[in-house]
């Protein structure tokens, strides 16, 4: 939940980020270490999995029961689809940071 939240995985109330994505080198309260994190395009991938799962039958069912005209249904959809992809990708990324501090992968748990 701590990756969810965009929070230190050690301590829990330092922040991960330091700005939209880009992962802090380590926490400002506890010190732990971020710099070696493996997020890469893991993040983006599972956020877009996610909405095209919930956003291609919701598309079907909204146009099977209430006909909008083309133009609405794009352009309300791909406002939704955005909204809900830039808040879903920084806490996916901290997941998926946060599952890596847990596993202890990419160097997080000290040497070796």
């Amino acid at each position: 939940m701590r990756g969810w939240r965009r929070h230190c995985q050690r301590c829990g109330s330092g922040p991960l980020f330091k700005g939209y994505l880009t992962v802090r080198a380590s926490c400002v309260v506890c010190d732990e270490e971020f710099h070696h994190h493996r997020a890469d395009d893991g993040p983006a991938w599972a956020t877009m999995l996610i909405t095209g799962h919930l956003f291609a039958p919701m598309i079907l069912v909204v146009y099977d029961l209430f006909r909008p005209e083309g133009w609405v249904m794009a352009v309300g959809f791909c406002l939704v689809f955005t909204l809900m992809t830039l808040y879903l990708l920084p806490r996916i990324k901290g997941m998926f940071i946060a599952f890596q501090w847990a596993k202890r992968m990419h160097g997080f748990g000290g040497k070796g």
